[in-house]
């Protein structure tokens, strides 16, 4: 998979805000090296967020977002204003740029507060930098414009304890200083989670077993499983990819043993039935929910089916959109494996895109899709606010291994997720 196709989920979200006309747009297009961004001097130019997958050298590869203006105003403004702070749980860094003539605003020191209160990496960028320079009548050289943003920024960066970068997004200055800010910042942790690394040794098999049906992509595998042979393929082992009913088969035929077997959920059982005990198994899923997610809340969240009651409800969210089959699992067989599970008559919700639920307290269980298509940080942000309101949350791989009495032997790969599984508390 070339830098161009790296899945969203896995490139660093880089979201911008500010008040309108700060110069987002232009600092993106300053960043990227592209006129990647609409400019104009018409206050409220971008609207609703705008997303746009990018390789920035030398920070990699990135989903940049770009916000309407913080400050936006009527009834519309406040709806682009609140999609604007839904950006907030995605991004991974965020730049909060402000037009140095006008000074830090009361709706700066908002963003700021909002992303210290979520723990996150914030810079701020001072834009336009150069109408100083003509406020002065243009007589400083290069180095004496870079004493004075050094200046700016020291005195400003005390001020407000966060990272400050000036520059001039018109004359492309300072713009090396924001990449290396920006690099400064990022998570450590951004690159440490393996889906299945960590698991494997060097000329390990590792089967695959991936279900070819009407609900699969034509012509492709799905993300998770790309994702996971990308990772096997890493770590120097060996995939073998098959489909359910040729798996038996699959595993009589190699001279090794595989280390592991992988599958698709909704083949579980049948996996689980042609898979020799010896021989260890999980899903696609539950190696998702413990790279993006947290598997030990994930599993409490499994626990927690045996506690709903009649007329509780419960919301299925998934992190992107399709288009729904006949039997889809989100809208169709996770409810039926609940309602058989429980006997009880249980109310569903579903959401699915950027849009989570503004009420999850509400909610006696979250069930959660794999996130193949979202970032860590917006999963994390997710699993954070249901433990905000005490509400279990779970995700699909470890619900259906769950009600179809195999997460035992799925999270034998994992002895301390087993344990919490296995301890007599809900």
């Amino acid at each position: 998979m070339s830098l161009n196709e790296t899945p969203r989920g896995v490139r660093v979200h880089l979201a911008l805000f500010g008040k309108r006309n700060a110069g987002k747009s232009s600092v993106i297009n300053a960043i990227t090296g592209q006129e990647t961004a609409i400019v104009s001097e018409v206050k409220g130019t971008t609207t609703d967020p705008v997303f746009k997958s990018m390789e920035i050298l030398p920070i990699g590869p990135c989903m940049i977002i770009d916000t309407a203006g913080i400050d936006d105003v009527g009834e519309l403004g406040e709806l682009r204003i609140k999609k604007t702070l839904e950006v907030l749980d995605i991004a991974d860094v965020a730049l909060l740029i402000v037009d140095i003539k006008l000074g830090i605003s009361d709706d700066d020191r908002f963003i700021m507060d909002k992303f210290k209160e979520k723990k996150k990496p914030l810079i701020v960028v001072l834009n336009k930098m150069d109408t100083l320079e003509n406020n002065n009548n243009n007589n400083n050289n290069n180095n004496n414009n870079n004493d004075n943003y050094e200046s700016i920024e020291s005195s400003l960066q005390e001020e407000l304890n966060t990272p400050v970068v000036a520059l001039s997004a018109l004359k492309k200055q300072g713009i090396k200083a924001l990449k290396n800010a920006i690099i400064s910042v990022i998570p450590e942790d951004e690159d440490k989670f393996k889906l299945v690394g960590d698991l494997i040794n060097p000329g390990d098999f590792v089967v695959l077993v991936t279900p070819i049906d009407k609900a699969a992509p034509k012509g492709r595998l799905i993300l998770p499983q790309q994702q996971t042979i990308r990772d096997i393929l890493e770590s120097d082992a060996i995939a073998i990819v098959t489909k359910e009913y040729e798996l038996r088969e699959t595993l009589n035929n190699l001279v090794k043993k595989p280390k592991l077997v992988i599958t698709d959920s909704q083949v579980f059982l049948k996996v689980a039935a042609d898979t020799p005990k010896e021989i260890l198994m999980t899903s696609f899923s539950i190696l998702f929910a413990r790279q993006k997610g947290d598997l030990t809340e994930f599993i409490k969240g499994a626990k927690a089916i045996e506690m709903l009651k009649d007329g509780d409800k419960v919301l299925i969210a998934e992190g992107c959109t399709h288009h729904r089959q006949s039997d889809d699992i989100g809208s169709v067989k996770i409810p039926r494996w609940i309602r058989q599970r429980t006997g009880k008559q249980i109310d569903f919700d579903f959401s699915a895109g950027a849009t989570f639920t503004e009420d999850v307290k509400k909610y006696a269980l979250i069930v959660h899709c794999g996130a193949c298509m979202m970032n860590r940080t917006g999963m994390l942000s997710r699993v954070n606010r249901a433990k905000e309101f005490n509400v279990p949350i779970v995700n699909y791989g470890i619900l259906i291994a769950y009600v179809q009495g195999l997460l035992p032997r799925a999270l034998e790969p994992f002895p301390l997720a087993k344990m919490i599984l296995e301890e007599d508390t809900w």
